[in-house]
């Protein structure tokens, strides 16, 4: 087969890879689409301990089951996978799981991903893709069901309805524009703010959602000025800014992961009562809804989709690097 592997620090190599083999319980997927996401960036900046080169990433994937049960069948996979023994997968909350692994990743165990012509992934991690729902767009599947899991996490911690709340969403890459759409068309949430440094994006991203569209350092970015933020870059300078702009007693829901570590005002988030969450994937019950949210068009046109070849996503990842990518998402076919 032929697959895109990250061979090294901004290396991303389409050579021929020998046919994955499938292990018990697992199939063969013929991927038809999988997307880029923010993490196999991380690893293509060589920021992350958990994809070690060589490796093929991507964890955003749909395809056709070539064996077991949805054998011939149009399928998406979730890529988180869980020992559903311990209390947190016994308890609905498989994505804390202390033993989660995922395809695309190189701990505890090596898992190449769906940037390829075919992947192997465990059954259990299989969807049948809804009659409504085209095989392409269900490679969107995985993102889709981070930002629904984060809005729903905010939702649980505000003090008032999404609705009534003043929200700003650091980002316009997809999962800041996923939940976006998600507060728009499920929350009825219009009074939202989104920034990025990238204006052709924000320009992109206002054909979709409701929205004031402003450059991070934007004057209306004001102190104490959000009930709710979604930071869905994960620098430092954007987790400052957040805890600068966030009001009193609000919530600030903190899903990027670009840098780990860094200073932050410990002070205000104490004396002012900021709720401050950590949110990195989803439940497998979140999956299943964004499934049906998704065939169901609820989030609108998703023209802002980029879909390009597969020997191509070399340079993909190089024009996301240099920022001068359009599209929030960028999802590549085989």
């Amino acid at each position: 087969m032929h697959a895109l592997v990250y061979t090294g620090t901004q290396k991303i190599d389409y050579r021929e890879e020998k046919d994955p083999v499938t292990k018990p319980g697992e199939s063969l997927i013929k991927v038809q689409a999988s997307g880029i996401c923010g993490s196999d960036m991380h690893a293509y900046h060589g920021n992350d301990e958990r994809r070690i080169p060589p490796l093929i990433l991507g964890h955003e994937v749909s395809g056709i089951s070539l064996d077991g049960k949805y054998k011939n069948k149009k399928v998406v996979v979730n890529p988180l996978i869980s020992c559903e023994n311990c209390d947190y997968c016994q308890k609905e909350r498989e994505h804390l799981c202390p033993k989660r692994t995922m395809i695309g990743m190189s701990t505890p165990i090596k898992r190449d991903g769906g940037l390829a012509e075919l992947v192997s992934v465990p059954e259990k991690n299989i969807y049948e893709i809804p009659n409504n729902l085209s095989i392409k767009e269900a490679a969107l599947a995985e993102p889709t069901a981070v930002a629904l899991h984060a809005v729903l996490l905010a939702e649980q911690n505000l003090k008032k309805p999404l609705s009534e709340s003043k929200i700003l969403i650091q980002g316009a890459g997809a999962i800041g524009l996923l939940c976006g759409l998600v507060l728009n068309k499920e929350k009825n949430s219009t009074n939202i703010t989104m920034s990025d440094p990238n204006k052709k994006r924000l320009d992109e991203c206002a054909k979709y959602l409701k929205a004031n569209f402003v450059s991070p350092n934007d004057k209306s970015i004001k102190e104490n000025n959000f009930d709710l933020i979604l930071e869905s870059v994960g620098l430092e300078v954007t987790r400052h800014q957040a805890i600068k702009s966030i009001a009193p007693g609000g919530t600030i829901l903190h899903i990027g992961l670009t840098q780990p570590s860094g200073t932050f005002d410990f002070k205000k988030l104490t004396i002012q009562e900021i709720t401050l969450v950590g949110t990195y994937c989803y439940t497998n019950k979140d999956f299943k809804n964004t499934l049906e949210i998704l065939k169901e068009k609820k989030l609108g046109d998703l023209g802002w989709i980029e879909y390009r070849d597969l020997k191509k996503g070399s340079e993909a990842f190089n024009e996301i690097h240099n920022g001068t990518c359009v599209a929030p998402k960028i999802i590549l076919i085989p």
